[in-house]
């Protein structure tokens, strides 16, 4: 059997008059979907460490601070079919965080290189994000679910 990709994935959430989650997308990879910051875990690396690693590689926003943590996931992924097991948490931004940018990933991992257009969108969102990631919004505030054609 298998062993499980060990990840975690960042609900960034900027309170203004609406509440918005911080979302990404891939300059040049538009296949790839909007998706919230998410990653792997490094051996010896807690989670919580690792969620704030993970933002602020795909992000460059350093000030986000981890609330709580939301739920774990264990799901194939959706291109190899490979076992994750990734682990949700609701992090916390300024209100003064800026409304969108671009943010060029540097390092030597697998996304070094890559840019990536950032930005808050309103909640509750109005289209799923890819892989379902926003499947667990609505264990934070249920009023916070991603509107779908059915719940309109």
């Amino acid at each position: 059997m298998t062993r499980p990709r060990i990840r975690v994935a960042a609900y960034v959430i900027r309170n203004r008059a609406v509440p918005e989650v911080l979302v990404l997308d891939h300059i040049g990879m538009p296949e790839a979907g909007t998706q919230v910051p998410a990653g792997g875990v490094k051996s010896g690396e807690e989670p919580e460490e690792a969620v704030l690693r993970e933002v602020a590689e795909e992000t460059g926003l350093l000030t986000a601070t981890v609330v709580r943590q939301i739920a774990v996931e264990s799901k194939p992924h959706p291109d190899t079919g490979q076992p994750r097991r990734t682990t949700f948490f609701f992090l916390q931004a300024s209100a003064e965080t800026r409304d969108a940018w671009n943010h060029h990933v540097k390092g030597a991992g697998k996304d070094a290189g890559l840019i990536f257009t950032c930005r808050f969108l309103p909640l509750p969102l109005e289209q799923p994000l890819a892989d379902d990631q926003d499947a667990w919004l609505g264990h934070i505030a249920p009023r916070w679910t991603t509107l779908t054609v059915d719940s309109q």
